[in-house]
């Protein structure tokens, strides 16, 4: 898909094209045993049951399969996959101690018309050998998937080229939600919001219900299209996500739109007329 030896195209451009970030481009297999990989598995499967499971309750659940590992093991496995209990507690997460944290807004708002809110998270995506990161922006209101991209690495370089190309293809939001990981405090992500002028905000520490419709997205991206492939590098997984996603967008009907695609309802309003109940 890239062609190093390109004289007119650099290496950044080509992936700029491609709608991939470099640290995608580079990808290499993880530096985990093949135990560890499986362990991550068994674990992000379940975390999708269970998002308050921390990692005590994680430990329970792999010895009742049968592997007996410790609790510091678990623990560093959950911390490298950037999963953590939604309950708060000791091991939460916590944002970068001199970034700005902002208020929580979406409580008691009615959320019905598209640009109104945008969301996002990263998930951590099992591959053939090794794993990635995946980052998608949301419309609240229509579930449409604006932008996506995957990284090697927890950076916060991909998670602006996300944002920047969801901006650049709709416009802006009114408000833009995200948790309080240190990629989404970074002045990198929150300034590229506020010279758009969009509103931000946080959810509360361990609320992941503040954020639902990008956690439920995460669940059903995973048992529809993850979980089905054995992924080989990033461009394979890159691929295969973009070919997900437009269907998705397109086609998937969502009972919680009336049985409509995101971008039936997405396109047929205008920005600031709300969508029928």
């Amino acid at each position: 898909m890239t062609d190093r030896a390109h004289l007119q195209l650099s290496l950044v451009r080509q992936c700029e094209l491609l709608g991939i970030s470099r640290s995608g481009l580079y990808y290499r297999p993880a530096p985990e045993s093949e135990e560890d990989l499986h362990l991550m598995r068994l674990m992000d499967e379940q975390y999708l049951k269970t998002p308050f499971y921390g990692s005590r309750q994680m430990r329970r659940h792999l010895v009742r399969l049968g592997h007996p590992v410790n609790r510091k093991r678990v623990r560093r496995l959950m911390a490298l996959m950037g999963l953590r209990a939604v309950a708060p507690g000791p091991h939460t997460s916590t944002p970068h101690p001199e970034h700005k944290v902002y208020p929580y807004l979406l409580r008691d708002m009615t959320i019905d018309r598209p640009n109104q809110v945008w969301a996002t998270d990263i998930t951590y995506v099992p591959m053939h050998k090794g794993f990635m990161y995946l980052i998608a922006m949301m419309d609240w209101a229509t579930r449409k998937v604006l932008a996506f991209r995957v990284s090697n690495t927890l950076d916060t370089a991909f998670c602006v080229e996300a944002l920047k190309e969801a901006l650049l293809k709709y416009g802006k939001p009114d408000v833009f939600n995200t948790d309080q990981g240190s990629q989404f405090t970074s002045s990198e992500f929150t300034g590229v919001l506020n010279t758009w002028g969009v509103e931000i905000s946080m959810d509360g520490r361990g609320r992941c219900h503040d954020n639902i419709f990008v956690e439920r997205l995460w669940r059903t991206v995973k048992y529809e299209c993850i979980y089905l492939n054995a992924f080989e590098d990033g461009r394979h997984l890159k691929a295969v996500l973009s070919s997900y996603f437009n269907w998705y967008n397109q086609e998937r009907p969502h009972s919680t739109l009336g049985g409509e695609s995101p971008d039936t309802l997405y396109f047929a309003k205008q920005e600031n007329q709300p969508l029928a109940a």
